[in-house]
């Protein structure tokens, strides 16, 4: 341990506030350390491992797709690659198609990448702008860092940031900022590190009808809410909407990096307009493919519904429980969050909930964060939350 630290120190920047407990194994919602003390996994590396940590079926298909190819380029088809691109769309519902790459900001700048040729091509005068949200995240690249909605993270010694993003506090203030530069609108339909925070329904369905009507683009980020994390497959279904820009990555490929915009503007690049190097890969897509496969299973069974009420009730009972700690509940599906009193009952829960053997994460708000597998059993249900609870006690 001691070892690793030292060389962890040493030779990584010093990018995150790292906590340096070693895991060395994992097994559906349940980590192990180094020293064999057994964690429950309610963070699930920020969405990642969807199904799970060591997925027989996963680790089955990338062992398998490792004995006989990993890559070969973008300059060569790619059978799971398209075979992963037809399953999403028809999923999705939406005709679309999309473009592979290696995590959510990636998928997130050949959104904004599409929106600026859209806008370039589809008006007599050039249109740009993209509105976003306070309190969204769209990732850490300097043009996804600047178009997330959190003035903390347009740090001065990153910029000059690229021009062409506006904020809003509201899905109602969308409509006053929409200029004459304006050419689309980019939000998560669920925050996740602003705070586990829904848009009403009804307020999304308006905003994509006017979008609509007046040829502007809604783009929705479901880097973290999309591939069953909010019980359907894509929030925008559970919204019953059609965007004309959806992302995806975190829990598509069950821990392999992967990320994808999909668009209905089926003929907006050009061969030379965007590309990624490692994107859509035979591993990364396969690796997608045999996720899909699990959730849609698990779906179709219900048994993902059965977690989701399960989960739901046990963080409603804490927070009504404990209003000495928590103010609500909040999020959908198996993304959730519990509303804290402030910054310090937050970060104290976290530290005892480690403690105890749980891992929980931070969110915006003072939420604290619940991102378990979406395949995690009853008894691991069970058992995380008896350790919260005692993580509670023990404040």
């Amino acid at each position: 341990m001691d070892d690793l630290q030292t060389l962890d120190r040493q030779y990584v920047l010093h990018s995150y506030a790292r906590n340096y407990t070693p895991f060395v194994r994992g097994e559906g919602a349940r980590l192990y350390d180094a020293k064999g003390k057994e964690y429950i996994d309610f963070g699930s590396g920020i969405g990642v491992v969807s199904v799970g940590h060591a997925h027989p079926r996963l680790a089955e298909a990338i062992c398998d797709q490792a004995s006989k190819l990993l890559h070969t380029s973008n300059l060569f088809v790619i059978e799971p690659q398209a075979r992963l691109a037809e399953r999403l769309v028809e999923l999705s519902g939406y005709d679309m198609r999309c473009f592979f790459g290696n995590s959510g900001a990636e998928a997130n700048e050949a959104a904004l990448k599409i929106a600026r040729k859209y806008g370039e091509t589809r008006f007599e005068t050039k249109r740009y702008k993209i509105i976003t949200l306070e309190h969204s995240f769209h990732g850490r690249t300097i043009t996804t860092v600047k178009a997330t909605g959190q003035e903390s993270m347009h740090k001065s010694e990153f910029s000059p940031y690229p021009a062409g993003f506006a904020y809003v506090d509201s899905i109602d203030a969308v409509y006053e900022a929409i200029d004459d530069e304006t050419v689309g609108v980019m939000i998560e339909l669920v925050q996740g590190e602003g705070g586990v925070q829904p848009f009403d329904k009804a307020a999304v369905q308006d905003l994509q009808a006017f979008l609509h009507s007046r040829d502007l683009l809604l783009i929705v980020d479901e880097v973290q809410t999309g591939v069953y994390r909010t019980g359907e497959f894509l929030a925008s279904n559970l919204y019953e909407i059609e965007p004309d820009i959806v992302t995806l990555a975190k829990g598509l490929g069950g821990g392999v990096p992967i990320g994808v915009a999909m668009t209905r503007l089926k003929e907006i690049f050009a061969p030379g307009d965007h590309g990624s190097t490692f994107g859509g890969n035979f591993l990364s897509t396969r690796a997608g493919l045999t996720v899909l496969e699990i959730l849609e299973a698990e779906l179709d069974s219900g048994a993902l519904a059965e977690r989701i009420e399960l989960f739901s009730r046990a963080l409603e009972r804490l927070a009504e429980s404990m209003p000495e700690h928590f103010t609500e509940a909040v999020g959908l599906g198996l993304m959730r969050g519990l509303r804290c009193v402030d910054a310090q009952i937050q970060g104290a829960i976290l530290e005892a909930a480690f403690k105890e053997g749980l891992i929980l994460l931070k969110a915006g708000r003072n939420t604290v964060r619940f991102l378990p597998p979406l395949t995690i059993s009853r008894d691991e249900i069970d058992e995380g939350f008896k350790r919260l609870e005692r993580a509670l006690l023990a404040l």
